[in-house]
């Protein structure tokens, strides 16, 4: 049996319809398939690959972290260099006040723990999310999530929860002395790259430190320079409490994190100790291809042309079968109007 047939009998599926390609190599922006047919990668591995596939840095790191460890134990017991290293990178890049990193496997396992951390550290069980929004598929991330069409086959998910429009005024009201957390996307990807307007999302801010509410913003998909500066709340005015990350934060391997202040991450230390715990979260060699991947990043002046690109994306991206075309850096979303079939 081939592969495709293997694949199709023995990989659970997540689609009827797979695309079922099958890749042996990738490089830059291209990836190659059996049959030696090249593609051109416009979706970076799904907002994973950044800097592009296979970059020698990063495969050196991984190569080198490989050589002298991998697996030691349960993670947040050993001092692991590749964990401490990367979290003070990431720690030096961002506001004063998420100066403490926990690792996951994952972007899914990050909005998990910031959930968590959300109820700890504030007592409440009332969390603020919106409509069309995207966070994960695990049993928290998917009652957070903003489609009913993906959450109605899994019901009953967690209470407490309640959904608004992105960029509706009524959410203000909502946040009240008894909400957990607001949790949101910094742009909203699955809805079709949708930016928030910078008043609302500072009234947003506003109203959460009013109320001891925690903001988190979901940059799973935005971080790592994709909409033009390093964190896309940078662009908005704001600073939240807890930061999720994910996709391209591992430089192809697989990493999640949350991020926080050490008051507020440290609630999940004590009563009961290991309030949240993985065994593989942080893998060591994860977190040196993120590291390495990161300063490919910083140093190769990526950041700075994404603006201009995205000038180039709408530019290029004309066609009378376009309906509409919104973009956020190098995010695109286009919509088109039902081509004709041809009936002969």
């Amino acid at each position: 049996m081939n592969n495709r047939q293997l694949f199709l009998q023995h990989v659970a599926q997540t689609s009827p319809e797979p695309m079922g390609l099958e890749m042996v190599s990738a490089k830059d922006i291209y990836q190659t398939d059996i049959d030696g047919k090249k593609y051109v990668d416009l979706i970076s591995g799904f907002s994973v690959c950044n800097i592009g596939h296979s970059h020698p840095k990063v495969i050196e790191a991984v190569q080198k972290q490989a050589a002298q460890y991998m697996h030691l134990i349960v993670y947040g017991e050993f001092i692991q260099s590749p964990q401490v290293q990367y979290a003070k990178m990431l720690t030096d890049l961002l506001p004063a006040n998420l100066d403490t990193v926990y690792f996951t496997n994952s972007g899914a396992e990050a909005t998990e723990g910031a959930m968590k951390l959300a109820k700890r550290f504030t007592n409440r069980s009332k969390i603020i999310a919106f409509n069309k929004s995207y966070h994960g598929s695990t049993q928290g991330a998917l009652s957070v999530m903003g489609d009913e069409y993906f959450r109605n086959a899994f019901r009953p998910l967690l209470p407490d929860i309640y959904h608004f429009d992105y960029n509706d005024e009524k959410v203000i009201d909502e946040i009240d002395d008894d909400t957990a957390c607001v949790i949101m996307e910094t742009v909203q990807a699955e809805a079709g790259i949708i930016q928030p307007n910078k008043d609302w999302i500072k009234k947003i801010r506003e109203k959460c430190t009013m109320t001891g509410t925690l903001l988190i913003l979901d940059e799973i998909q935005a971080g790592f320079g994709r909409t033009g500066s390093l964190w896309a709340f940078e662009q908005l005015g704001i600073v939240p409490d807890i930061l999720l990350l994910g996709k391209a934060l591992g430089g192809g391997m697989p990493l999640g994190a949350f991020i926080a202040e050490r008051k507020v991450m440290n609630t999940l230390t004590f009563n009961p100790v290991l309030g949240h715990i993985s065994t593989f979260a942080g893998h060591p060699v994860s977190c040196a291809a993120g590291r390495a991947a990161l300063d490919v990043l910083l140093d190769g002046k990526f950041i700075e042309t994404v603006k201009d690109k995205e000038k180039i994306i709408r530019g290029t991206l004309v066609h009378s079968k376009i309906k509409s075309l919104t973009t956020a850096g190098l995010w695109a979303c286009i919509c088109f109007d039902s081509f004709e079939t041809n009936k002969k």
